[in-house]
C-alpha cells in the first residue's frame, strides 16, 4: 500500500491559508528565510492551531511530513545562520 503524497496546495488548505501557487510563492517570498535553529512549527507567523498541526505531522511522520518537509525546505532556502 502507497502512502498518500500530498501536493503543496494541499498543505496550505489544510493550514486554512490560500492554497493557489501565486498565493503559496507569496507566501514563501514573505517569510523566507526561516533561520536555520527555529523549528518549522515555532516559526512565529502560525497560528496555534497550524503549529500544532505542523508539529504532530513530523513527529508522527505521517502522510502529511513530506510535504511539510518540502516546505521547511523552501523557507529555509538562503538562511545563512543555522
Amino acid at each position: 500500500m502507497e502512502t498518500p503524497v500530498h501536493p503543496l496546495s494541499a498543505l496550505f488548505a489544510q493550514l486554512g491559508l490560500p492554497n493557489d501557487a501565486a498565493s503559496i510563492d507569496t507566501f514563501v517570498a514573505c517569510h523566507a528565510p526561516l533561520a536555520g535553529h527555529i523549528p518549522l512549527a515555532a516559526a512565529p507567523f502560525w497560528n496555534p492551531s497550524q503549529a500544532a498541526f505542523l508539529r504532530e505531522e513530523i513527529a508522527e511522520d505521517a502522510d502529511w511530513a513530506e510535504v511539510v518537509d518540502t516546505l521547511n525546505a523552501r523557507l529555509r532556502q538562503g538562511a545563512w545562520d543555522s
